[in-house]
């Protein structure tokens, strides 16, 4: 099912609010209204139109006054003023605002459903455009998308590390952050864009080999060497000579093999399996894993000379909680990624709920997480906008849980146990008993936003 075009209309004229809407309504278009000035802000945050009807003349404040406002929060929507007052210089103030037109009253409704759809066609291709640009842009620094502090200091460091061209760098990080791409960034900035496409940069995952295979993968064999070595073959090592080579969770390789390598680091040369010279080898090598490897060492899995010569230069890849900023970029530049891999005709859009709910969610997976769920809402989901009822369970359910985080007494579990769902109506019972059923006053009583309290009500039934 496809999303209906927004529209707000802003006027304290019954008569004419109906009369327009159900001359919208009719043309396909979801229609909603608002009759005082002081909540257009927050409904156009919350419900995201593509067009509004703001009246000049409203009760509280001007409408030149709102519009004013909308500017100001840099909100997205064209604005199309509506008047009694036919003279240029209103009409003039209002556009030079940023108002996308100007109409005035009396008015013909084919007339509005004329501008009306003129605009929500623009404000679509408006949006697609810039859709398309943000992500463009983003894919600069290899896919290192996001623009935290987190991330730019990671970007910096890596500079730094790039420019001086050292022979080993060690990224730690947890699994789904990413340390492949900040490798690969690594490599780009070493070599610079262009003639990095051409210097060799190959990747070896230390957990997927068996030692006697790694072994051969990594420093190559003589002919003979074993039964299956019908002929001499080169490691990775000469292949990569002049790039750079990934050891991908190197925490797992086999301790013999970590003194090979050691040596490799240490004179610059590699000793096929079953060969009598050494081979010289200039290659830079980047170990990636989400071990802590110091301890690791302390424990005897794995040699600590080994971890020394390599975190001699090291980065660290922040968990994806720890730069929430970019979780909504990261989420609409897959959101893109995907449409465009399975060819969605739908350019799909998160609601503002659903991108609060993704921000908060702590993401154990990182970004591969993350990846794996855009993915499946472009896949299995058919409407334009995600909204929180298609997202998992268990993000709403921390959601609930995270509002929470300010209590430090302790609950007692019930002998019969009780339900997390009972839990959230019974705590958005109280608070909105607590608050007089003021939605607002609630909602920060939970540590909620608005728009995620008046999602939890709905799903509870409590409106």
């Amino acid at each position: 099912m496809r999303v209906l075009p927004r529209i707000l209309i802003v006027d304290d004229d019954e008569l004419i609010v109906t009369t327009i809407t159900r001359s919208l309504q009719r043309e396909g278009y979801d229609v909603r209204s608002e009759n005082s000035a002081l909540r257009v802000v927050e409904a156009i945050r919350s419900w995201s139109p593509c067009v509004v009807l703001l009246d000049i003349r409203l009760p509280e404040r001007s409408g030149i006054e709102v519009l004013e406002d909308i500017v100001r929060n840099e909100l997205r929507t064209q604005v199309i003023m509506l008047t009694a007052d036919d003279t240029a210089e209103t009409a003039v103030k209002a556009m030079k605002l940023g108002a996308a037109d100007y109409m005035t009253k009396p008015f013909n409704l084919d007339e509005i459903i004329i501008v009306v759809r003129n605009h929500v066609a623009k404000e679509n291709l408006s949006r697609e455009v810039d859709y398309l640009r943000k992500v463009a842009g983003e894919r600069f620094d290899r896919q290192m998308i996001g623009k935290s502090d987190a991330l730019t200091e990671l970007r910096a460091e890596l500079d730094k590390i790039a420019r001086a061209h050292v022979s080993s760098v060690l990224i730690t990080g947890e699994s789904g952050t990413g340390k492949e791409l900040v490798a690969r960034y690594l490599h780009q900035v070493m070599f610079g864009e262009a003639s990095s496409r051409t210097v060799p940069f190959i990747g070896v995952n230390c957990a997927a080999l068996p030692e006697n295979l790694l072994e051969s993968e990594l420093f190559g064999h003589e002919r003979g060497a074993f039964t299956d070595a019908k002929s001499d073959k080169k490691g990775v090592f000469e292949l990569a000579n002049g790039g750079v080579i990934l050891l991908d969770e190197i925490g797992e390789m086999d301790p013999r093999l970590q003194a090979k390598l050691l040596r490799v680091l240490e004179e610059r040369v590699v000793h096929r399996v079953g060969g009598r010279e050494d081979i010289p080898v200039d290659v830079t090598v980047i170990a990636t894993t989400n071990k802590n490897l110091a301890k690791a060492g302390s424990r005897g899995e794995f040699r600590t000379d080994l971890f020394f010569r390599l975190s001699n230069f090291y980065v660290h890849v922040p968990p994806l909680r720890e730069r929430r900023v970019d979780i909504p970029i990261l989420a609409d530049y897959f959101l893109s990624l995907f449409a465009t891999r399975y060819n969605n005709k739908f350019m799909k859009r998160f609601s503002p709920d659903a991108l609060h709910i993704l921000s908060e969610y702590d993401w154990p997976g990182n970004i591969r997480e993350l990846r794996n769920v855009v993915e499946r809402f472009v896949v299995l989901e058919s409407e334009e906008e995600i909204v929180p009822s298609m997202l998992p369970e268990w993000m709403l359910r921390q959601k609930v849980a995270a509002g929470g985080s300010g209590y430090n007494g302790e609950f007692t579990l019930p002998e019969k146990g009780v339900s997390i769902d009972d839990l959230e109506r019974n705590l958005l019972q109280q608070a909105l008993e607590r608050t007089n059923h003021n939605k607002a006053q609630a909602a920060k009583l939970l540590h909620l936003s608005y728009d995620t309290l008046r999602y939890q009500v709905k799903k509870h039934g409590l409106e």
